[in-house]
């Protein structure tokens, strides 16, 4: 392989063909001028990005941020891979890098970072947020800096994001902040606190998310017996009228629709977590 442009130190444009490919690896572009060959055994990653504009951005990211951070960043992605197992879209070389950055930059300049779905991310995608947490050592043991909660949560949701085939973070964001939204109604119509670490709580998140998914892809909702539904409404009336209030926002703020059926099974949600609150 020979040099067509130089990033950094560690970072190098190749070309094969008419493709522009590139490589990290430490010390793969100390010295180099164009045309030189590059030891590939000092090759440890690789980026093949299709899109132009995608390159564009990680190309301009690794001549403008920290080599620190972006190798924190590429730890981060690598890691989350393995445990995932999967292969995360080649955009979360540009958005996690640069988030990453700007919030490092952030910490050591002394600013709060506040994170009001944390809770919500932390009990929705739970494999990410661990991720995350490993994430959080890393950076701390390194850089010798205290990385709040709050980041981790962003860390997860742009390791989520970047699923092949999955979300794009504007929808992840706004799913998730709906649920957020729909949980502080539900504790303010009922005057409670719901405690995060509850089951209960569990439950509700993963089944307003899955709800909210089929909602938004016109999928099939289960259903319901109707001599179920009638006693569910009658034994469990202040829920049924909640879960009836959270459907009509739904439908007239975000036009999103849920039938009888499952608002009976949220029904069962909410007063679970009523009940556990006077307990």
């Amino acid at each position: 392989m020979k040099v067509n442009k130089i990033l950094n130190n560690n970072v190098v444009v190749v070309k094969e063909g008419q493709e522009e490919i590139i490589v990290m690896g430490p010390g793969i572009g100390f010295g180099k001028s164009k045309n030189d060959v590059i030891n590939s055994e000092k090759i440890e990653k690789v980026f093949v990005m299709k899109d132009e504009h995608e390159y564009e951005k990680f190309a301009e990211i690794i001549r403008t941020l920290p080599e620190e951070h972006i190798n924190l960043a590429e730890s981060i992605i690598s890691y989350a891979e393995k445990e995932l197992g999967t292969k995360l879209n080649e955009h979360i070389h540009v958005a996690l890098t640069d988030h990453l950055s700007f919030a490092i930059e952030r910490i050591q300049k002394g600013y709060k970072i506040h994170n009001k779905l944390l809770n919500e991310i932390r009990a929705l995608y739970p494999k990410e947020y661990e991720i995350g947490r490993w994430a959080q050592k890393l950076i701390e043991e390194k850089l010798h800096i205290s990385f709040p909660d709050d980041e981790v949560g962003h860390i997860a949701l742009h390791l989520h994001t970047a699923k092949m085939n999955h979300l794009t973070m504007h929808e992840t964001m706004n799913t998730t902040m709906l649920i957020n939204e729909l949980i502080t109604k539900i504790e303010e119509r009922l005057g409670v606190r719901v405690e995060e670490e509850s089951i209960s709580y569990q439950r509700l998140i993963t089944h307003l998310n899955f709800a909210l998914k089929r909602a938004h892809s016109g999928e099939s909702f289960h259903d319901i017996d109707q001599e179920m539904l009638m006693m569910i409404q009658a034994k469990h009336s202040i829920a049924y009228k909640l879960a009836k209030e959270l459907a009509d926002f739904l439908k007239a703020s975000h036009q999103l629709f849920l039938p009888e059926s499952e608002i009976a099974y949220l029904t069962l949600h909410i007063q679970r977590i009523e009940r556990a609150t006077k307990q």
